[in-house]
């Protein structure tokens, strides 16, 4: 009887026993869950949501030309005094070279005037060409593919380039052809450009923009938006919690993206970081 009593209790402690042990495992497994579980918010780049001028384009190139042009032909043997002319600028009506006749030459408009020598041999050889040229105003013939005709159009803005310059020059559509050339399948259209620099020089070639379509509409930085299948969205920040929105594009321009709608003015959307974020989950802004 005493075994019989001995052995129960021995059962009742062994299995109180046994259930100690899976209680406190289980709080330990759910303290250390909970201590190793707790993560870093992911540190993220936000940008503020602004408006930006959003447009599309057309690109080609053309050759610079001065907007007004003259020549003169002179004989060498009626040019009174020393002939001193290349590269220098001349006013209106002032006398650009003085001949033995009395019949001087005289520009016709202000500009730069250039000398250009006949070869030997040639006949008239004994003559000089002198190039008057209105630099202030340059304009550049451009052939644009047929597709863009109803499109293009007098006042257009146009964005003007070459390498040698670190910067660009503004021009606007001054004039359109009124044929369609069949060899081609292109129209003319004239860019006029401000030169008042005198930077640019007749005979450089220059790529063009034409400019159309402008509008000035909110946009984010591409690297902020995702693409899954038809949608896409966008996380912004909100005390420190990022929130998934759903967005509609519109163009793209300079690595913008504009936005039609699904986010504000003024929102701070994550553009660097976006890989590790989900919705609602927590952030830390690390902006530079």
């Amino acid at each position: 009887m005493k075994t019989a009593s001995k052995l129960k209790a021995f059962l009742i402690i062994f299995v109180i026993a046994i259930f100690a042990i899976i209680v406190a495992r289980h709080f330990i497994g759910l303290h250390f869950k909970k201590k190793f579980s707790v993560r870093p918010a992911p540190g993220v780049i936000v940008s503020t949501v602004e408006k930006s001028l959003f447009y599309k384009s057309i690109e080609t190139f053309g050759t610079a030309i001065a907007q007004n042009s003259k020549v003169y032909r002179v004989q060498k043997d009626e040019i009174v005094g020393n002939l001193n002319i290349e590269n220098r600028f001349v006013k209106k009506d002032e006398i650009i070279i003085a001949l033995k006749n009395g019949k001087n030459i005289v520009a016709d408009f202000e500009g730069k005037i250039g000398k250009r020598e006949i070869a030997q041999g040639v006949l008239g050889s004994n003559s000089l060409i002198i190039t008057l040229d209105d630099l202030k105003k340059i304009v550049i013939d451009i052939k644009v593919p047929e597709n863009y005709v109803s499109i293009l159009k007098p006042g257009l803005k146009a964005e003007i380039k070459n390498s040698a310059f670190n910067k660009s020059f503004k021009g606007i559509v001054e004039s359109i052809s009124s044929r369609i050339d069949p060899s081609t399948r292109s129209i003319l259209a004239r860019i006029i450009v401000d030169n008042s620099n005198f930077e640019i020089i007749p005979g450089q070639l220059m790529t063009v923009k034409i400019i159309y379509d402008e509008i000035n509409q909110i946009g984010v930085p591409e690297s902020a938006v995702t693409i899954q299948g038809n949608t896409a969205f966008v996380y912004i920040v909100k005390a420190n919690t990022a929130e998934k929105k759903n967005i509609k594009m519109g163009k793209r321009n300079f690595g913008k993206v504009s936005v039609l709608s699904g986010i504000n003015e003024g929102d701070m959307v994550i553009s660097e970081g976006v890989s590790k974020v989900r919705n609602k989950s927590k952030v830390k802004i690390i902006n530079p």
